[in-house]
């Protein structure tokens, strides 16, 4: 499903996938949509991170619907949900286009990439070892090299 990055369209991917625009919906897909757009990258949300936004935006909805929500989303192929650290799930827009990810085990930040030398490779040794791949997702750990990650959280000064 082609997911349009301008919030002015938000409507036609719910309606293509079967949903009601509803205005919790409009609103949670629009923080994606608007996300994806952005210059920063940031493209990985914790479902606190919605409801934060929400409240931000001044969007009167509950904690527990933006859960539903982002379920209702992922359900219908728009969101793709991603459990990198074992006690939280991030949430992107299923954009359909493949890409791997890097994660950071200090500050949580996810980046994206996409090696075509790396995906060929995985071809490679599917074949070798008798397999058709059908997907695969390849999640990268490690910690940020950069001293002034704006994600990092801010450790008190002793």
């Amino acid at each position: 499903m082609s997911l349009h990055p301008n919030p002015g369209v938000r409507a036609d991917p719910l309606k293509q996938a079967g949903l009601k625009a509803t205005l919790p919906r409009m609103r949670i897909l629009e923080i994606f949509l608007a996300a994806q757009a952005a210059p920063d990258g940031l493209r990985h949300f914790t479902a606190e991170d919605v409801y934060r936004r929400m409240l931000h935006n001044r969007t009167d909805v509950g904690q527990a619907t933006v859960y539903r929500v982002l379920a209702q989303l992922e359900q219908a192929g728009l969101l793709r949900r991603s459990s990198f650290q074992a006690d939280r799930a991030v949430y992107e827009l299923d954009d359909g286009l493949h890409h791997d990810h890097l994660v950071c085990l200090d500050c949580g930040k996810v980046e994206e990439f996409h090696d075509a030398s790396i995906e060929s490779r995985q071809a490679e040794i599917a074949h070798a070892k008798g397999f058709r791949l059908q997907e695969h997702a390849l999640s990268l750990y490690g910690t940020c090299t950069r001293s002034d990650c704006p994600s990092r959280p801010q450790r008190a000064k002793v």
